[in-house]
């Protein structure tokens, strides 16, 4: 588990979240083939469309997870995690923080191995919540940008 500890003025010592280093991170991405993406908009202008793309020009399979949606980038789209007919190698999150702590727990009940939340969005306690369970967390960084940067 990736943690830090830090002491407070008030003498409290806190759990507080690390990110893996590169070269876990490397690894992790050269292991996976199937990326759930919550919240992955149909709009071709969102930065969920544009990452999810970018993700698939590299040989990954995406599983779009957005409810009343469509076919997004060519599959299926699903309500919620629960309703995969997969358990992927990784589940991407674009969602508000204050959604987080539910995908986590959907995450622990599926066997979910790895969650990555994207850039800007941080939940420390559920992040140390779903490390607590086993799953590798990477959070408040751009998966697409990191496969771009350390896969060959």
């Amino acid at each position: 588990m990736m943690v830090s500890l830090r002491l407070l003025s008030s003498g409290l010592i806190v759990l507080m979240f690390t990110n893996p280093d590169s070269e876990t991170i490397r690894q992790l991405l050269a292991q996976i083939h199937t990326v759930a993406v919550v919240g992955l908009s149909p709009n071709e202008t969102r930065p969920s469309f544009r990452v999810a793309q970018g993700l698939q020009s590299l040989g990954l399979r995406i599983i779009p997870v957005r409810p009343m949606t469509g076919p997004v980038l060519g599959e299926t789209a699903y309500d919620d995690l629960e309703s995969l007919p997969e358990v992927p190698d990784i589940v991407d999150v674009f969602r508000a923080a204050e959604h987080v702590p539910a995908i986590v727990e959907s995450c622990i009940r599926l066997g979910v191995k790895c969650l990555w939340l994207q850039q800007g969005i941080v939940h420390e306690a559920a992040a140390l919540r779903a490390q607590q369970a086993g799953i590798t967390v990477v959070m408040d960084r751009c998966l697409w940008r990191d496969a771009n940067a350390l896969l060959p």
